[in-house]
């Protein structure tokens, strides 16, 4: 799918086979493009468009370099968030003249964001650096947005693992596993939102350091400024993984403290119930030569002693506050 946003174009759908690319487009936007659209596009800017391959390149010097005049980036942005499945696509970026390039094989939600913005107003789309700026900016934004949202949710799970009172603390295992799975994602979540945030402040570093950027002071103004947003966030989002590490912890915690609870109440119940059970197994055994056999109160002398010693036992436990 190929769009065109520009002073000239609304970003509406353009057909290679029936169109071409309007000659004021200053962000060309490729989604899951065919040969034909990569062709269109390489026609118009003279440079060639990374195909999806050359975008899951993990090496630095393959996401971020400049040929022949023209800038190639790549940012492995967030999505899939609101989906319940956060993942991270490589988002593919070539700026070459006044004409940027998007190549992606997915829709983050800044893209579509931002897209929307131009259709409205369409002076964010006057050149293409300034394209490239708001897009970051963008992304930025997206990801400040998701941080909130994880400390809203790690208040949440904290507040359940320290309950005020102690019965609250007591998770029955159903919702032991569902509060583990929740920390498992928002662990997860963190980890993709800072390898965005990563991505993010490689990129924007390696564009101010850019022939295009050196002579345009209100590029690199707004740049630096994302760059202090971006190792912001970087910070943040550490600061949050390392309190959803000190929940799991605590979360473990507990249920070793449920754990040795009881098996505290198995050991004392065995040491009380363990007289009365050698007593009974004694006076139980059929022998003809039994002392107590023929006594007149061996009966209640031998209910009396199982009584006896399984209270005495108890009396001492709850004298050591041991239970």
């Amino acid at each position: 799918m190929l769009r065109a946003y520009g002073p000239e174009c609304d970003g509406g759908i353009i057909d290679p086979q029936h169109g071409p690319i309007p000659p004021g487009a200053t962000w060309i936007d490729l989604e899951a493009p065919t040969r034909e659209e990569e062709k269109l596009v390489e026609q118009l800017i003279g440079h060639n468009v990374p195909t999806q391959q050359e975008l899951a390149e993990i090496e630095p010097s393959s996401r971020l370099f400049e040929r022949d005049g023209a800038l190639y980036l790549t940012l492995s942005a967030l999505f899939g968030v609101n989906e319940g499945r956060p993942a991270t696509t490589p988002i593919g970026f070539v700026l070459a003249g006044n004409r940027l390039v998007t190549v992606r094989y997915a829709t983050p939600k800044p893209v579509v964001v931002f897209g929307d913005h131009v259709r409205r107003e369409p002076a964010l789309a006057r050149d293409a650096l300034t394209v490239l700026v708001r897009l970051l900016d963008a992304f930025i934004e997206r990801l400040a947005d998701e941080l909130e949202a994880s400390g809203a949710e790690i208040e949440k799970i904290s507040n359940q693992i320290f309950g005020r009172d102690v019965d609250e603390r007591r998770i029955p295992a159903r919702r032991l596993t569902a509060l583990l799975t929740r920390i498992g994602r928002g662990q997860s979540l963190l980890a993709k939102i800072r390898e965005t945030a990563v991505s993010t402040g490689r990129l924007v570093s390696f564009v101010t350091a850019s022939d295009p950027i050196r002579s345009n002071e209100t590029a690199r103004g707004h740049l630096a400024s994302l760059m202090t947003d971006v190792n912001s966030l970087i910070d943040h989002s550490g600061f949050l993984s390392d309190n959803l590490i000190f929940l799991l912890d605590a979360a473990l915690g507990l249920i070793s403290v449920e754990q040795n609870a009881a098996m505290k109440l198995f050991s004392w119940a065995a040491l009380i119930f363990l007289p009365p059970t050698l007593i009974a197994g004694i006076y139980g055994m059929n022998f003809d030569h039994m002392p107590e056999l023929n006594w007149l109160y061996g009966y209640p002398f031998a209910l009396s002693l199982i009584v006896a010693s399984a209270v005495l036992p108890m009396l001492y436990l709850k004298l050591r506050r041991w239970i």
